[in-house]
């Protein structure tokens, strides 16, 4: 009986110590942030590389494609980090491109393995300032296409003109070939806001007429672009409005209107000026659109205050605003007579929060919950570098559900000093964001066991770009040494007259890049369906659209297909027939180098150079009209 008892006391004390040993799991099982910054890139040989993280300069965007794959533009931090793209792989950060780096940029997906950067401008590659004393604008005014691990194209235009490329704060894609940049208003006199449109094969500009806002965000929910703009009492409008539309929607290629105000968007309070509140940083996940957005001082002196709104099924909501103030930050991390830098709460810009500004606001997929960033308001008198992250998780009927500062207190006491305010987040996974401050630091927050993923081991984001061809739309500066003569090439595709119909000239005495496209052949059938056949060199992207006049009609999807003979079969309406057939192409591999001794002005010539993008004009076969096609039996 006494070994029975003992036994008894023993499992009782074994029990106790589980349990007690289960209180930090379990508290460990919830997402925490934390700073996970990446090591300097690797310098050039024979200098020692460093061990100790830096800040990699002001960080423009960050966006992710999948919780492995994402992606972030940097101004740099020079001279250890130089300006452009890096790259997540699941286990950490590395530079993917020391080239198409942005003082503000931004970051747009089309696929898997393709996307757009708003960049900066090159100083130099071209003579657009001449006959103007002014240096022309570089930032944020180009824009960089990547694909297949190096950059495509780049895209420019020269300054000092009414059509010139303004800067550009937002960027978004439906597809690879429906993409979107907006930023600054158009120069005076013209009114409205500057906006391009990447139709696939080339950049068309397309600006939101009648209204100078400048458009600062943009995000996708549900087959439609959403973009914010920034409300200010010196915008050029044709129409005055008391209280202007601050979110457009812009729908995708085919669907008309393309912009419509988005009017029922729930921001002011009352006696509240549009122009008292900045403009709605964006965010959607799971068929919820978040927007939110930070004082602003008007003209007359007046501040909005924090507002968080919410679009599901079509209707928006206010969570936070003039009805439902957001009120003071206790950080959990803090004592609670203290607030952010250690000051009283009389003395913190931070000591109510409803007056703070908004950095950006990141909806969590699997939860009807989003982050919150706040940073230090207008004239608060603390340095955007100097001040630390904050944070607030709110619910979606803006219950705030926890604050947190960055770096933690106990970060702090591990030798951790500030990193700045916060300025970009992004959430890929449920209990998975990032989050990027003012020095150029990065917070992750995840699960302790969840910090590190597969690793992503595709190629095209592995190695390190260094090559930004010349840009498109841009005089390029002459050559130091005369050109070589290529009197003999043609540099346009002519205008072939019928369904790309073969032309010979003599064989040029050189050594020329592949086409992608040759032996293009196309016919009716049925009086219904075109049937297009073509010769891929390499592996491709390839789409045919059909137009009548402006509007889509119809397409076929974009398809990957493998070098060798192929067609592509469109489906057309002799109700809606078409005026004008587009075929898209996009090389996924270097085009080889072949003898010249072939056609220099055939039609194969429509698409040339590496990983080109180009579109090659068909004109429809004879078919017959919609009367005698009905007619047929």
């Amino acid at each position: 009986m006494r070994a029975v008892r003992l036994g008894a006391s023993a499992l009782a004390v074994l029990a106790l110590a589980l349990a007690v040993e289960a209180v930090p799991a379990a508290a460990d099982v919830a997402a925490r942030w934390r700073l996970e910054q990446p090591l300097p890139p690797k310098p050039p040989p024979g200098v020692p590389e460093s061990s100790v993280p830096v800040g990699l300069g002001r960080i423009g965007d960050i966006q992710f494609w999948a919780p492995n794959r994402g992606l972030l533009i940097t101004a740099g931090n020079p001279p250890t980090i130089p300006p452009g793209v890096w790259a997540y792989d699941g286990v950490g950060w590395h530079e993917l491109a020391s080239v198409c780096g942005a003082s503000d940029g931004r970051i747009a997906w089309t696929g898997s393995d393709e996307f757009w950067t708003v960049s900066d401008g090159r100083p130099g590659q071209t003579s657009e300032s001449q006959g103007n004393p002014q240096l022309p604008p570089l930032e944020d005014n180009t824009l960089c296409h990547f694909a297949g691990g190096q950059v495509v194209g780049s895209y420019a235009h020269p300054a000092f003109q009414s059509d010139s490329y303004q800067a550009m704060h937002a960027a978004a894609c439906f597809d690879p070939s429906d993409c979107w940049f907006a930023g600054d208003p158009l120069e005076e006199p013209q009114i409205g806001a500057f906006q391009l449109h990447w139709n696939g094969a080339a950049l068309e500009a397309e600006p939101y007429a009648g209204e100078g806002h400048a458009v600062q965000d943009m995000s996708l929910l549900e087959g439609v672009l959403y973009e914010a703009v920034r409300i200010s009492s010196g915008d050029h409008v044709t129409t005055p409005n008391p209280e202007p539309p601050a979110v457009h929607r812009v729908n995708p290629i085919g669907v008309l209107p393309t912009f419509e105000p988005e009017t029922e968007v729930p921001l002011y309070g009352a006696g509240e000026r549009p122009e008292a509140l900045d403009f709605l940083s964006l965010s959607s996940a799971d068929g919820s659109l978040w927007g939110a957005a930070g004082p602003k001082r008007s003209e007359g002196g007046a501040l909005g205050q924090v507002t968080v709104v919410r679009r599901v099924e079509g209707d928006w909501s206010q969570l936070v605003g003039p009805e439902h103030p957001l009120g003071p930050i206790l950080p959990a991390d803090l004592p609670g007579e203290e607030r952010l830098l250690g000051r009283k709460p009389q003395e913190s810009p931070y000591s109510i929060a409803a007056t703070a500004s908004v950095a950006a606001i990141a909806a969590e997929p699997g939860a009807d919950t989003a982050w919150l960033a706040l940073k230090p308001s207008e004239g608060s008198g603390v340095s955007q570098s100097q001040a630390r992250a904050v944070l607030v998780h709110v619910s979606a009927e803006g219950q705030v559900l926890e604050e947190q500062t960055l770096p933690s207190n106990a970060e702090q006491e591990q030798g951790v000093g500030p990193k700045g305010a916060a300025t970009k987040l992004t959430c890929p996974a449920p209990n998975d964001c990032w989050l990027a401050t003012a020095q150029g630091w990065l917070f992750h927050l995840a699960r302790e066991g969840e910090r590190g993923l597969a690793k992503d081991e595709d190629p095209d984001f592995a190695g390190l770009i260094t090559y930004r061809p010349p840009d498109q739309g841009l005089p390029q500066v002459p050559a130091d040494a005369p050109p070589p003569d290529t009197s003999g090439l043609v540099e346009e595709s002519p205008d072939y007259g019928s369904v790309f119909a073969e032309t010979k000239a003599p064989p040029i005495e050189s050594t020329l890049t592949a086409p992608l496209l040759s032996d293009l052949h196309s016919r009716v059938i049925g009086g219904r369906t075109l049937e297009l056949r073509f010769h891929l060199a390499v592996k491709a992207r390839v789409r045919l659209l059909a137009k009548r006049r402006k509007k889509l009609v119809a397409s076929t999807p974009m398809r990957t297909l493998t070098a060798g003979n192929r067609k592509l079969l469109l489906r057309l309406n002799p109700r809606a027939w078409p005026t004008k057939l587009s075929l898209q192409t996009h090389a996924l591999a270097p085009l080889p180098a072949i003898s010249a001794q072939g056609s220099a002005g055939g039609p194969e010539h429509a698409s040339t150079g590496t990983n080109s993008v180009a579109t090659g004009l068909i004109v429809l076969p004879h078919v017959p009209t919609f009367a005698e096609s009905e007619r047929r039996p």
